[in-house]
């Protein structure tokens, strides 16, 4: 195999056996993708490797917290930092990933298995060496107490052995599947030893024993924690660490809402935030120490699909079961006007899964997409093979009459009737109403324009607001009739699109299928994307998904923007190599003299 050769000219030490065994610093998704970085690499590119350690970053984060366990499905759980994995991904490239805990990976050219070798001065933060025994440990565990998306992601692995103390080994039960390799050098390695006289299944405010470069050192439930830098970090020096990691300190406050937050920032009391609402973006930083530079404002770019928001319909409730009726309620959502009055035209109208990328459907199928498609034509709608799905539109004055009469139309094909200006089950007379859960407040004012326009149909919608505790455990138990929910997705698509739209996901409570889809030509198409031999044949495997999921009509979608909103107070380093993630705090630092002069400025 040609890439073979490739790998050994360009990679240096890497072992070519004769069973076709490749053993390599880096794994990339693809056999014709060379890993960016060779084996003699130094640090990624998009960093600073002289960046000085030390100062502090402070965050802020909305919402509460009362456990620092997120490895289960209880409680409200807060990350620890202080969780390694085996391998870490690089942030300029689509999907490679760099020995972190493991120096090397050994994988045979089908991918039926993979080898990890264990970096001999990986240690836990006690001192502890971190081995095999951990990882399959880890694995174990993970897969019979920790949260369902591990049974989903990890379901092809069917076995893990440590080989001796340095080397662990991952059999699959599916050959072919590129991703195994990668994504089980994703697993969260957990101490075996501490663990041993502990209660996994159980919630904990003792901050766990972790490998990370920090960890907890001071906090307060609910309110805010404080993350030390570890100083003998056992990892610091590596390629794939060096330049990143900088603050010796990074405290998180924790505010009920956004508004507080915002103060905060301004007054300076945190130093950085992700803004995630237009009309804030637009209106609420008019002040002077953005306008003097003291307060940087910036939109960053970046080059990740945005996936998916939307209002996400339970189809498990009967009143959602018909695909007419969920295309009628997609109907009587006026984003033009929402985003006109309320998001000062920030956004874009999401019309794909995998929008802003190229997994993304466009026009008419072809090629491999539309062959794919022919196969399931009698179990899809017809509208597949014609023109990709688009959200409706409207002129944006808030009075949407052609679409209402459009949905009209289709509730009264899927048997619902008009009466005393309420839309009842034509045959039983059950008014259809339902309930839309929140646990944003700043959320009811996209939500309520909706609520009218649903009215308009004879609808009853109202808001039920909960607090974050009771949110969690309605979302895990699928107790909703419509949520609103992100579906993240990455530039390589693979084993997590089990957990979010496969039957079995259906009807396993805590996983990501919100919406209950239970659609057998899902199923399949899931499996050819895991089976992709190029990034040419995913993407047109991940489109021809990504035409049945829309005209499926399970989502209203809403909106993206393809940028990161910053702010952020001028006291940090930033490298000014660009990344396709958009913004990577991990790879500022504190600079003395900027914060200096930010002070006397200030003064």
């Amino acid at each position: 195999m040609r890439w073979f050769l490739c790998l050994l000219l360009t990679l240096g030490p890497i072992t070519a056996m004769a069973e076709e065994v490749v053993r390599s610093h880096a794994i990339t998704m693809f056999d014709n993708e060379i890993p960016r970085y060779a084996a003699d690499f130094t640090h990624f590119d998009y960093v600073n490797p002289d960046a000085p350690k030390g100062g502090i970053l402070r965050l802020a984060s909305q919402g509460t917290y009362d456990s620092f366990h997120p490895f289960i499905p209880k409680g409200n759980a807060v990350g620890t930092g202080a969780v390694e994995t085996l391998l870490v991904t690089s942030a300029d490239e689509p999907f490679t990933g760099y020995g972190l805990i493991a120096q090397t990976i050994e994988w045979p050219a089908d991918r039926s298995w993979v080898i990890f070798h264990l970096r001999p001065q990986a240690r836990w933060h006690d001192g502890t060496a971190i081995t095999a025994d951990d990882v399959v440990w880890s694995f174990e565990t993970l897969i019979s107490q920790g949260s369902p998306q591990y049974r989903f992601y990890y379901s092809a692995v069917s076995a893990v052995s440590a080989l001796d103390p340095h080397r662990v080994r991952f059999d699959f039960s599916e050959s072919g599947n590129r991703e195994l390799p990668l994504i089980v050098g994703q697993l969260p390695i957990l101490p075996k030893h501490y663990w041993a006289e502990r209660d996994f299944g159980a919630t904990t405010l003792e901050p766990p024993l972790g490998s990370g470069p920090y960890r907890i050192s001071d906090f307060e439930a609910g309110r805010f924690t404080v993350q030390k830098r570890v100083s003998d970090y056992w990892g610091g020096d590596l390629p794939v660490r060096r330049g990143l990691d900088n603050f010796d300190t990074i405290r998180t406050d924790f505010f009920r809402d956004a508004t507080p937050i915002r103060l905060a920032l301004k007054a300076g009391d945190i130093d950085f935030r992700a803004e995630n609402q237009a009309k804030a973006w637009a209106e609420d930083y008019r002040v002077p120490m953005v306008e003097k530079g003291w307060l940087k404002k910036e939109l960053v770019p970046h080059r990740m699909p945005t996936g998916m928001q939307a209002f996400v319909m339970n189809t498990r409730r009967t009143r959602f079961s018909d695909p007419r009726v969920r295309e009628a309620l997609g109907l009587a959502f006026d984003f033009e006007w929402t985003n006109r009055t309320l998001f000062n035209g920030q956004y874009t109208r999401t019309t794909s899964y995998f929008s802003n990328s190229d997994l993304a459907s466009s026009g008419k199928p072809s090629g491999e997409e539309l062959a794919i498609l022919e196969r399931f034509r009698a179990q899809v709608p017809g509208a597949i093979f014609g023109e990709a799905y688009a959200p409706p539109k409207t002129d944006g004055s808030g009075w949407l009459r052609a679409n209402l009469l459009r949905a009209g139309t289709l509730l009264e094909e899927a048997g619902w009737a008009v009466q005393d200006l309420k839309l009842v089950d034509a045959a039983g007379g059950e008014p259809f109403r339902f309930e839309i859960l929140l646990v944003s407040p700043a959320f009811e004012r996209v939500v309520l324009p909706y609520i009218r326009n649903l009215k308009r149909l004879g609808i009853e919608a109202r808001i039920r607001l909960v607090d974050e505790s009771q949110y969690i455990n309605r979302f895990r138990q699928f107790d909703f009739d419509m949520i609103v929910w992100v579906w993240g997705q990455s530039e390589t698509p693979g084993n997590e699109q089990r957990e979010y739209w496969t039957q079995r996901a259906a009807e396993t409570d805590g996983s990501r299928n919100l919406a209950g889809i239970r659609d057998p030509v899902v199923d399949e198409l899931i499996e050819l994307i895991l089976q992709s031999d190029s990034r040419e044949q995913l993407n047109q495997r991940t489109r021809a998904l990504d035409r049945v999921l829309l005209w499926g009509h399970y989502v209203v979608p809403h909106w993206h923007i393809r940028a990161d909103r910053v702010l952020y107070w001028d006291k940090f380093g930033i490298p000014s190599t660009p990344v396709r993630t958009g913004v990577m705090t991990s790879r500022w630092w504190f600079d003395e003299a900027r914060t200096s002069a930010l002070a006397q400025a200030r003064q």
